[in-house]
Parts: C-alpha cells; structure tokens; sequence
C-alpha cells in the first residue's frame, strides 16, 4: 500500500497487501475422513496368462497399507486434498476422483502425504475418492471425502424490507439500545433458503440522538473492531452492507453508539456455496446523470416522480443474462428531505429506500438490485421536491459471469488516522493512495470494502478505481500518473464523516486507487469484508 506524493510528481512508494486472498481463504472449513475408515481390497488379477512371478511375504500382506484424507479450499472453486498414506516400502499407484468427472493421478513409495488440488467449473458440493494401489501386493485401499467449495454465487431477491424496528417488523417494536444488537433473520426468512452464507443489506440507521456507528456481523463470530454505518445526532444514514450470515441463519446489527436507534433492513439478494450468478467487476461507467440528461430525461427527478433506465446492452453490460446489477447512486441539490428507491422495472415500489437525504446534501450509497426482464431498473424519488440524480455501474451478476463471493473475517486494511497503519496521516487534497491488493493471476476480480472519510477539511468526494500500473512499476519508480475517475464513491462536505461500501475492481494488475477529489486534507479508513475470485 502507498500513499502517493503529490499528482505532479507520480512518485509513490510504499507497501503492498497482495496477499489478501490467502488471509481471507485461512479460517475456511476443513473436511476430513481418517485412515480407518479405508476400505480394503484385493485389485483386479493381471490380465496376462502367465504366471505372476511370485510376492514377497511383506508385499503380499502389505497389512498397514491405508489412506486418511484432508481437504481445504485454497480459492472460491479450488479444493486441495492431502492424502495421507500408511504402507510398507514399496511403489503404489495414486487415483483421484474428484466428483465432478476430473480425475488426476500420482505415484507414490510407502508411508508418505501425496498433495493434489483442483479447481471445479461449478460451484457445489462433491465427493472426492482416493484410491491408493500396491500391484506387488495385488491390494487396494479407497477412502473418500465430501467437500464444498468455498465460493459463493448470488441469488437477487426483494428489495424487501426484513427489519424495521419503528413499527416491529423483525424485531421487537422498540429502539436498538446502546452497545447491543438488533438479531436478524436471513436463512428461512420468507424464501430465502437456510444455508446462505452471505447476505445483501441495505442498513439504515435513524432517530438517532448521539455519534456513533453500527457494525454488521454473522451471528455466532464475535463482533469485529470494523464499522458499516457512522452517525452522528440527528442523522438519517443509509449503507450497503454484504454480511456473512451465521450457521443458524441471523446476522447481528450492533449498536455503537451512546444512545438508542431505530434500524431498518432491506434485503436485495443473498449467496449460497451452490451455482447461481458469479459477479463481473467494471471500472465505473455513469449510466444516468439528470443534471446532464444521460440516461434519462434533462432536469431533476420530480417529487414523488419515477424513471426507468436501460442497463443491459449498454457499455460493458452484456444485453442478456444479467440477473443484477451494482451501482454507485448519488442524489444532489435536493429541495425537500427525501429518499430514493431503486428496484427492478416492472414491478410495484417496494417500500425500501436506498439513498436518505436531506435539503441541498449530495449523498451517495451503494445499490445492488436485480434487473427488471426487459433489462431495466427504476428510481423513484420519494421527496416532495424535486432532485438530481446520478447513476454509476460499477459491475453486474449473471450466470456466465466467473466471478464468486468469498466473505471474510471482517478487517482493517488502512486507516490514516493510525500511527500503525501502512499509510499514516491524512490524505491530501487531489492525491491518492494505491494499493496492491492481489496479485495477477490469482484470479481475483474485486473486493468488497467499506471506505469512510472522516475529518474532511473541505467539500469533495472520494473515487476508487483500478490503477494500470504494477507494484513493480512503483517499485522501479517508472510508474505513470493515473488518470483521477470522474465518478465518486461517496461525497461528503466539511466536517463529515462518511461511509460507503464498494465492490472495487482490481483491474489487471491487481492494484486499486483510492483518490481524495476535494481540495483539503481528509482521513481515510478502509474495511475489508471479502473477495470475488473466478475459477
């Protein structure tokens, strides 16, 4: 990671975090079936009609020969299988069956751990059988596992709102006290099925009346140090949040602040370890831009006014298969207090919300939401005044795309604020910071973060960005000065603090830019809450 020194110069030095994917990948599930479950048995006789030669005694008994198996993912479809073999000291033949028609070989020599991997085009659940052979002992042993690949594919559903603590829907009618948790259902709530491992959240926090922050957590792991929501009295804040669900299907919502609030949760989609749509990650493209009338017509979106707006067919989206879509979507200059809604063509206004705001703020959030069937989306502004709105596709799902969903523990990657912190010290204004964040060829597409500016010493925005250049061209110092993205991930005005998730491209060579658009200093912190990796 590096913080640049200035955009006249280029000139970048710092650290890199390419190994980011194995870190997510080290807590996964382990799959095991001990030696003693090995089943026995004597090998096909030799075809020839000659007389074998005679075993010696040991070959012939071979009594120990045996396999135990372990397996791990080592990526979102890769499984390796270490089989570990008891024998006498001789040759053996070593079959693997991976449970999906692939078969690969070894040789081994007595008691030794043979290492295999695999990579499954599907997503699922498998069975893999080990079949270590001894010819001189005419003997075979068979041991098989199941194994489930750790990526997860995503299912769009709703948007359908899952809590609402002002009126009781999920959750007991009653504000979230201070530094407890909201206990929300996701597996087997309504037809989203039990298993899921990670879940789409549109959270929004409100009456509050102190600072504070909300954090997203599976149930059952313990609460991160991270945050998804930061408020501050007043305050009506919404965020996206992609959340791991716990093994009995709830996910908590932690208070951090000093006061109660009200949480509301809406639901736009959820993963599960079988396949269904991978993610395609894309550097922002602006889709819709009122101000301009890209994408719809010239001037703000009337109060209580709706849109519709093609997304498939149009810039890197392909015109069929897609089943959701990601978007960065901004509102500003709004006359009233408000909210937007974005749901899918065709069908009646559901009654999340996405973006909050209030009079003359430009807010910004991140928005999953499945595409209508004639490749639609639709905003509705549920404002009484009017307001401008801006759209940027930032990546899409369907089930050609490559792409699966792999959460992690919940970590901080950088927070300038931190003497710690690889980069330390606020981010100046028109500068930015790179980041290696995984290396090329390892097939990862994107990572999900959550970036929150705090202490801004001027009005701006924040733009993330895949960078063309190398580690290695920063290392070697011949990197080029990227060119600063016009779109934003979240905007802020002075003196506020701001999150917003975001499904950042790692581009093709694996390193990510974070770009402070203001003309002042601001503080940068970056959570980490998984990875898209292809197979």
């Amino acid at each position: 990671m590096a913080h640049a020194a200035g955009t006249d110069s280029g000139d970048a030095q710092g650290i890199s975090k390419p190994d980011l994917a194995q870190a997510g990948l080290k807590n996964t599930a382990k799959f095991s079936s001990p030696a003693d479950r090995s089943i026995r048995q004597s090998a096909p006789a030799p075809k020839s009609k000659l007389a074998a030669a005679p075993m010696t005694e040991t070959a012939a008994a071979n009594p120990t020969l045996a396999v135990g198996l372990d397996a791990f993912a080592v990526s979102a479809h890769g499984i390796a299988v270490e089989s570990s073999i008891t024998s006498a000291a001789t040759p053996l033949d070593v079959s693997i069956a991976w449970g999906d028609g692939a078969v690969t070989t070894a040789s081994a020599s007595g008691t030794q751990v043979v290492e295999s991997e695999h990579a499954y085009a599907e997503l699922g659940t498998y069975t893999v059988k080990v079949t270590v052979t001894d010819k001189a002992a005419n003997t075979t042993v068979t041991n098989e596992v199941a194994v489930t690949t750790e990526g997860s594919d995503y299912t769009p559903y709703g948007p359908t709102r899952l809590l609402d603590t002002r009126n009781g829907t999920g959750a007991a009618k009653a504000k979230v006290a201070p530094y407890t948790s909201a206990h929300l259902k996701i597996g087997g709530n309504g037809s989203i099925p039990a298993g899921v491992t990670a879940v789409v959240l549109n959270v929004t926090v409100t009456g509050t009346t102190s600072g504070g922050h909300v954090t997203a957590f599976a149930d059952g792991d313990d609460k991160p140090s991270t945050s998804n929501v930061n408020f501050v009295p007043g305050q009506t804040v919404p965020n996206l949040v992609i959340v791991p669900v716990g093994e009995n299907g709830y996910v908590n919502l932690y208070n951090g602040g000093w006061e109660s609030v009200d949480l509301i949760a809406d639901v736009t989609g959820y993963f599960t370890q079988t396949a269904s749509s991978g993610y395609t990650p894309l550097a922002p493209q602006r889709f819709v831009d009122t101000r301009s009338g890209t994408g719809t017509a010239k001037g703000q979106l009337a109060g209580y006014g709706s849109f519709s707006t093609q997304i498939t067919g149009l810039g890197k989206v392909p015109a069929s298969g897609v089943t959701a879509v990601a978007l960065n979507v901004t509102v500003t200059a709004p006359k009233s207090d408000g909210h937007l809604t974005v749901y899918p063509s065709g069908q009646p206004t559901p009654t999340a919300s996405n973006v909050n705001f209030t009079t003359g703020q430009t807010i910004a959030n991140s928005v999953i939401v499945p595409v209508g069937p004639d490749g639609k989306i639709s905003l509705r502004n549920g404002g009484w005044n009017p307001a401008d709105v801006i759209v940027d596709v930032v990546g899409y799902y369907s089930p050609q795309s490559k792409g699966s969903y792999v959460p992690f523990m919940p970590m901080r990657m950088l927070d300038t604020r931190d003497t710690e912190s690889p980069v330390h010290g606020p981010l100046a204004g028109r500068d930015f910071i790179h980041a290696e964040m995984s290396s090329p060829g390892d097939g990862v597409t994107g990572f999900v973060l959550n970036t929150t500016v705090t202490n801004t010493k001027d009005s701006g925005f924040l733009a993330v960005a895949p960078d063309p250049n190398t580690q290695n061209a920063y290392d070697q110092g011949t990197a080029s000065l990227p060119n600063p993205p016009g779109s934003s991930t979240l905007n802020w005005t002075t003196g506020k603090t701001v999150p917003n998730l975001v499904q950042a491209s790692t581009g093709s060579t694996g390193v990510v830019d974070f770009w402070n658009q203001s003309d002042g200093d601001t503080d940068l912190i970056v959570d980490i809450f998984g990875m898209y990796q292809e197979n």
